[in-house]
């Protein structure tokens, strides 16, 4: 199983901005869509952005919309999120993760790869 590895976490005030990185440790031939994920309280991995490999189509989670923005790392065949507008409410563990082939959605049952996860920390 190809892992992903996140970079770009860290600690910003409110109303700061910071830039998240993704991308497969190996070489990964194609995956289908690949997106960023953080816990909820509950410790379910809930889907906050997701994008195709091939196309424009992106989907946002509700709490994010509009702040954060998924593009193509295209040198590291990976994904970036770039997080404006941070909120102490988005200070999380963000994980990256790949789907390979078939339905993407932000269900993050659909995954097939992850990531280890990078910090957010955003103060008030």
């Amino acid at each position: 199983q190809v892992e992903l590895v996140e970079s770009g976490g860290g600690s910003v005030q409110a109303g700061g901005s910071l830039r998240l990185s993704c991308s497969p440790s190996e070489a990964m031939s194609s995956w289908k869509c690949m997106g960023w994920f953080r816990q909820t309280p509950d410790n379910e991995r809930e889907g906050i952005a997701l994008m195709y490999a091939v196309g424009e189509t992106r989907y946002y989670a509700d709490s994010v919309k509009g702040r954060f923005t998924i593009s193509r790392n295209i040198p590291q065949n990976g994904v970036y999120l770039d997080m404006r507008d941070l909120q102490p409410n988005d200070t999380n563990v963000y994980y990256c993760a790949a789907r390979l082939g078939g339905i993407c959605s932000l269900n993050s049952l659909l995954m097939d790869s992850w990531g280890q996860g990078t910090q957010v920390t955003v103060s008030s």
